[in-house]
């Protein structure tokens, strides 16, 4: 468990990073900045539920690119989700709120992922567990805006301007930050490797 206190504002991460990337690491210091936090813990998921396994790099060997990567004091890298033997994100927070009392959590994803937020396992109960931080990703934002997920919960968007409030917001609360895109995807980099190692 990387280092907590009461009181923190500590943003969750989570993803295969297969392979970690520049985007990941513009995503945690756009959160790091926009949403006044102490820290990004990336959680480095043992498999996503909703992709194939298939292609998917060891896990030690994932954290140790990422960490790499992310190269920042305030930006933890960790394999926690494995360690806990949780496998959806709900159980994944709702256990880190359990041990981590009085940390204040905001869950950060990619406007690609909230097109598909109404897609994971008890969407709306991680909604009702701690405030999620949309950052845009090029082409993902009108799908995202116009999906279930956004549609259902547009009545606890803040505005882009109190990002700063969120992390002691009340859940279900959300906002959707736009700035800085990174075209980089973990999907796009396996395809360009395979094609060099073809």
């Amino acid at each position: 468990m990387p280092p907590h206190a009461e009181g923190m504002r500590i943003g969750l991460f989570g993803g295969s990073f297969n392979p970690p990337h520049d985007a990941h690491r513009l995503v945690a210091l756009t959160a790091l900045r926009r949403l006044g936090l102490d820290a990004v813990w990336w959680l480095v998921s043992p498999g996503n539920p909703l992709k194939a396994g298939r292609g998917l790099a060891p896990l030690d060997a994932r954290i140790a690119a990422a960490r790499k990567l992310a190269s920042h004091p305030r930006i933890h890298v960790t394999g926690v989700e494995a360690a806990l033997g949780t496998r959806f994100t709900f159980d994944t927070i709702a256990e880190l709120k359990a041990r981590c009392r009085g940390v204040r959590f905001v869950w950060i994803m990619g406007a690609d992922n909230l097109a598909q937020f109404h897609l994971w396992q008890n969407w709306r109960g991680i909604a009702g567990l701690l405030p999620i931080a949309v950052v845009d990703r090029p082409g993902a934002s009108l799908k995202a805006a116009a999906g279930v997920a956004a549609q259902t919960l547009s009545r606890y968007r803040l505005s882009e301007a109190d990002g700063r409030l969120l992390a002691d917001a009340r859940p279900p609360a959300w906002v959707f930050l736009h700035g800085i895109k990174s075209p980089l995807s973990s999907t796009a980099l396996r395809e360009k490797m395979q094609l060099q190692s073809n």
